[in-house]
């Protein structure tokens, strides 16, 4: 009996210290609650009543100033059959792939390379972050300068090199590629921040173990840095993705659109529906439909991060 109860009193210590600690948790969720509150009702008061009047807009046939008649689903079926808005899809999804993998080749890659210290590491990172940190006005007017007239930079270097009249904004496929390249240069540093920060969270000790094993420099990438960084490549992967489909800057400071609504994307186009053709149903719906697009895919990258194991 004395066994027993030597077994059982600290059996019952210990459920009689898991009240107190629930009870603090609980206590713990609400004060997060109560202090996240203010911003929650903050943003539902701000966007709430434009989300809800677009929404409402996007089944009518008005104007800027006037909801206009109800016409159902009139605006969603004629995007649906619309072929500029497939154009603007296409084009759109070609813009995103580049912005996401290009951007986070180029920037995984540099995290990487500036890894190590050598003398000279944060003059180069900071270098680096200047198509991130300059205005995009300044610098889509420096790629106007470098590409936009056959007398530019490119153009004539091209032409010197024997490859003839490169229009790199007036014929439709190089304004495309030229479009996709100036994505992945102002959002390249983005995905080295963020790969930087998710390599400096791996222990040294674990590189110092796979070089004692014989690890190459190869098989320490596939082996340890991609499965030790895959959250945080997934989230960069969810934010690029949503920068990229929004991005508007991008596209129509440098070409507008053109040449022949060849870089028109779908951000592109529901502003010319809202603004220039005066279509706020037309164009509303284009966005809604954009943002249950967004949110499938980052319900989808969201289970990814959840099954990585780091």
């Amino acid at each position: 009996m004395a066994k027993i109860d030597a077994y059982s009193g600290p059996e019952t210590l210990d459920v009689s210290r898991g009240k107190p600690r629930s009870s603090a948790r609980l206590s713990r969720k609400v004060t997060m609650v109560n202090l996240a509150m203010p911003s929650i009702v903050l943003m539902l008061l701000v966007n709430a009543y434009p989300l809800g009047f677009a929404f409402i807009q996007s089944f009518h046939n008005g104007g800027l100033l006037k909801l206009g008649k109800f016409i159902g689903l009139r605006n969603y079926v004629n995007v649906l059959t619309d072929p500029a808005f497939w154009s603007a899809a296409s084009f759109t999804l070609l813009f995103t792939v580049c912005g996401v993998f290009g951007s986070w080749l180029v920037g995984f890659a540099l995290a990487i390379a500036l890894k190590p210290h050598f003398p000279g590491r944060n003059l180069f990172k900071v270098l680096l972050l200047l198509p991130w940190i300059v205005p995009i006005v300044v610098t889509s007017m420096s790629w106007n300068w470098l590409v936009a007239t056959p007398g530019s930079l490119l153009p004539s270097l091209a032409q010197s090199l024997g490859f003839g009249q490169v229009m790199f904004l007036a014929d439709p496929t190089m304004a495309m590629v030229t479009v996709c390249l100036f994505k992945i240069w102002i959002s390249y540093p983005f995905m080295m921040m963020m790969g930087a920060a998710a390599l400096e969270s791996i222990d040294p000790s674990v590189y110092e173990a796979a070089t004692l094993d014989g690890a190459t420099p190869r098989q320490q990438l596939r082996y340890i840095i991609l499965p030790m960084t895959a959250k945080s490549t997934y989230i960069s992967w969810i934010l690029m993705t949503m920068f990229s489909v929004n991005d508007f800057a991008t596209i129509y400071l440098l070409t507008g659109g053109g040449p022949v609504n060849a870089t028109t994307s779908l951000i592109v186009l529901a502003y010319r529906s809202v603004f220039q053709d005066f279509l706020p149903g037309y164009g509303v719906a284009i966005s809604f439909m954009m943002t249950i697009v967004l949110v499938t895919l980052s319900i989808l990258l969201f289970r990814q991060v959840r099954r990585s194991n780091i």
